[in-house]
């Protein structure tokens, strides 16, 4: 299945040990994590000026979303879809990458719950949903 990882997800992932980290590696190990340009700049600039990780750190990070995600041109998105134009990449990602999930705690994102055929959801809401599949599977 394909995926969005929102930043703040991936940021999570990076700067603690849990819920987000190991979403984190169950996606990546199951599934396909698709991220753009946008999203990779907002978490290095993040993991850089907010968790205040070391720059070479930080490029490592990038180098491994770059080899271990796919990267995609957002798609073109409604501007009127969200109350925050910087979330539009995420759903342009989501789109071009013909996610299934978004995955984010942004809750301008997580209020649509949808777009087009694509399910926003928070990390616990996501985790939830996929050992529910492993159980019915």
């Amino acid at each position: 299945m394909k995926l969005v990882l929102d930043s703040n997800v991936i940021i999570a992932a990076f700067a603690t040990r849990g819920l987000c980290s190991s979403l984190f590696e169950y996606c990546l190990e199951s599934h396909e994590v698709v991220l753009s340009e946008p999203i990779i700049r907002e978490v290095t600039r993040n993991l850089r000026k907010k968790i205040k990780l070391p720059r070479n750190i930080v490029i490592q990070i990038e180098s491994y979303l770059r080899s271990a995600c796919t990267i995609m041109k957002p798609a073109e998105v409604d501007s009127s879809i969200c109350r925050d134009k910087s979330d539009l990449a995420i759903l342009g990602t989501a789109k071009a990458g013909r996610a299934k999930y978004i995955v984010s705690g942004d809750k301008d994102l997580l209020i649509l719950k949808r777009y087009l055929d694509i399910a926003i959801v928070d990390p616990r809401a996501f985790w939830q949903a996929v050992k529910n599949e492993k159980t019915t599977s």
